[in-house]
């Protein structure tokens, strides 16, 4: 009974916390002026896939690391994307939107070139 009545009160007690963090936990959709951005872009070492609700799911591996971000994109700001949820985000620099060279779809976010597949 102890148990059940520390949850009953803790509980409500950490989600107003959590949730009074700032950020927002549903994201943006990807505007019309940014639908280029949209698909799975690769290099080597990344993996970034934006979707059209505004969902990104980024893994980056690099020698035997590995980061990964998955929430909503929370805002654009200019060319560059913040991701993230409840007050913790990471922006994407986006140093040349997506363009076609050749047919291929080409972005460069963080300094690494990526390919759209």
């Amino acid at each position: 009974m102890r148990k059940f009545t520390i949850a009953t009160i803790t509980l409500p007690f950490l989600l107003l916390i959590l949730f009074s963090c700032g950020g927002d936990i549903s994201g943006v959709k990807v505007p019309a002026d940014k639908k280029n951005y949209i698909g799975t872009w690769r290099s080597e070492e990344i993996v970034l896939q934006i979707d059209e609700s505004g969902s990104v799911d980024y893994k980056r591996d690099s020698g035997g690391s590995t980061t990964s971000v998955n929430a909503p994109i929370q805002k654009f700001e200019g060319n560059n994307f913040v991701v993230g949820a409840l007050g913790f985000n990471t922006t994407f620099i986006v140093s040349k939107v997506p363009h076609q060279e050749n047919g291929v779809w080409i972005m460069t976010v963080d300094g690494r070139e990526l390919t759209r597949d």
